[in-house]
């Protein structure tokens, strides 16, 4: 028979091991809870080299979000109280250069038809994109849409709203994904098959990490 001293001591490792149960179960849930796409400013040069690959061979569609609002900001508007700022037009052009840096030859442009969606298009390109409802209204059905807009073998720039994009998020597997930033892109692949794949989001400060891997790509190419 047990003794006495056995007992206790056995229960308090029982114990001991339930609360490292619990205590691991809750950290995991904590970090799903706020599981966001991965970083790609920061994620490494083989996940960089994986959205390059698949850009070039026309597998991409990036979720832009709009420059910095006017209406929200105390920065000078570049124009309608219902579109960009003048900081915001220059953060966009710079996102321009970068998706021309990756290169735009087999690349579609579509906006939402609001203000603020169409002026950080111009900035990013230098000339009007096409415009479709549905980046404007999105909800439900999103993720369905960019899916059934994609032309195999050209990539998209879907330039639209955080609700958006997170709409798009919740619908791919990322119920409590972070909000999106002003000018961040959402990069995902779409085979020929219409398999998606969320690639990783790149905030509008971070491309020049993802340019160096491009770079660092052709020359090992030469």
């Amino acid at each position: 028979m047990p003794s006495r001293r056995w007992l206790p001591s056995r229960l308090t490792k029982i114990i001991g091991v339930s609360a490292l149960l619990t205590v691991a179960v809750l950290v995991t849930g904590f970090m799903l809870w706020h599981r966001s796409p991965t970083d790609l400013g920061s994620a490494g040069a083989k996940v960089q080299a994986e959205l390059i690959k698949h850009w070039q061979a026309g597998d991409v569609v990036a979720l832009v979000r709009h420059a910095e609002r006017c209406d929200r900001s105390s920065n000078p508007c570049l124009g309608p109280a219902d579109g960009i700022t003048q900081f915001g037009s220059q953060a966009s052009a710079a996102v321009g250069q970068g998706f021309v840096s990756l290169g735009m030859a087999q690349t579609d442009v579509f906006v939402s038809p609001v203000t603020r969606t169409e002026q950080s298009a111009h900035a990013m390109f230098g000339k009007a994109a096409v415009t479709q409802e549905w980046l404007a209204s999105c909800g439900s059905t999103l993720r369905n849409d960019v899916v059934a807009h994609k032309i195999p073998h050209r990539n998209s720039v879907l330039v639209t709203h955080s609700g958006c994009i997170g709409d798009f998020e919740k619908q791919t597997g990322f119920k409590h994904a972070a909000a999106s930033e002003y000018s961040s892109s959402l990069f995902v692949s779409i085979d020929a098959n219409g398999q998606l794949k969320v690639l990783g989001i790149l905030n509008d400060g971070d491309w020049h990490s993802l340019l160096r891997e491009k770079s660092a790509e052709v020359t090992n190419a030469q």
